[in-house]
C-alpha cells in the first residue's frame, strides 16, 4: 500500500492540475499548495517522554495523513475537539453546530520533534491556515484552523508563532487559525482511520490529500518517513 501511495505522490502534481477525472462536487477551487515558512521563534526545549498536539486543519484524513509520515510522531488519530462528547460523531458534527472541528491528535516524542516543529509542518503543507471556517471544497466550523493546545506552554508557542507568522507576512492573508485552549478530543469513527493510506486512489485524496503529503516529502526531507505510523497497526 505504501509503494502505491509513493506512485500516486509522484504524479499529485498532475491530479492538482486535473488531468484526473473527479467525481461530483469534488473539484475545489485550486490544488493544496506547500509553502517555506520560518521555525518558530518560540518552541519547547527537546526532551523525554510523549506529548500530545492536537491540531485542525479541515477534513481530517488529509491532516492525519501527513502527520503519520513525520518522524518522531508515535500516532496521529482522526477525531472531534472544541464540542461535547455526546455530539463527538460523524454525522453529527457535519452539521455545524456542535462546536466541534475535525481534529488529529498527534503523539510525538519531543526528544526527536518539537511541539513548535509540529506546528510548522501544520502552517506549511497540512492546511491553508488563512481560510476562515472552510478548507478547499469543504465548508463550515466544523472545518475551522484551530490549535487545541493541551497546557499553557503549548498555548504560548501557538499563540507566539501565529503573531510572528503575520508580522513576518508570510502568508497572502492574515493567519486564521485559532487558539482553543480547555477543548477534549474525541477518536472519530474506526472508518475515519487510516483513510488516506487505505484510500490512496480515492478522488477527494489524490486530489486534496496527496499533494500535502508529497510537500511533507519536498519541504521537510529530513522529517519524512516513508512508512506512515498507522492507527490500524496498534490494533
Amino acid at each position: 500500500m505504501t509503494r502505491t501511495i509513493h506512485t500516486l505522490l509522484a504524479g499529485a502534481a498532475l491530479a492538482a492540475a486535473g488531468a484526473v477525472a473527479l467525481g461530483a462536487g469534488l473539484v475545489p477551487a485550486q490544488a493544496e499548495e506547500g509553502i517555506a515558512i520560518p521555525a518558530p521563534a518560540l518552541d519547547e526545549a527537546p526532551h523525554g517522554g510523549t506529548e500530545t498536539a492536537v491540531i485542525a486543519g479541515g477534513c481530517f484524513w488529509g491532516v492525519q495523513g501527513v502527520f503519520q509520515h513525520v518522524d518522531g510522531v508515535k500516532s496521529a488519530v482522526s477525531g472531534y475537539a472544541g464540542g461535547d462528547a455526546d455530539t463527538a460523531k460523524y454525522r453529527v458534527v457535519g452539521s455545524g453546530r456542535t462546536g466541534h472541528a475535525e481534529a488529529v491528535a498527534v503523539t510525538y516524542d519531543p526528544a526527536e520533534i518539537t511541539y513548535g516543529k509540529l506546528l510548522q509542518i501544520y502552517f506549511s503543507v497540512a492546511h491553508d491556515p488563512t481560510q476562515l471556517n472552510r478548507q478547499g471544497p469543504d465548508t463550515g466550523t466544523q472545518y475551522r484552523s484551530t490549535i487545541f493546545p493541551q497546557d499553557a506552554d503549548q498555548a504560548k508557542i501557538a499563540a507566539a508563532y501565529i503573531a510572528q507568522l503575520d508580522k513576518a507576512g508570510v502568508f497572502p492573508k492574515p493567519v486564521a487559525t485559532t487558539v482553543e485552549p480547555g477543548k477534549a478530543f474525541y477518536p472519530a469513527e474506526a472508518y475515519h482511520q487510516d483513510y488516506l493510506t487505505l484510500n490512496p486512489t480515492q478522488p477527494y485524496i489524490v486530489y486534496n490529500d496527496l499533494p500535502k503529503v508529497a510537500n511533507l516529502e519536498r519541504l521537510f526531507p529530513d522529517l519524512w518517513r516513508p512508512d506512515p505510523v498507522l492507527v490500524g497497526a496498534k490494533s
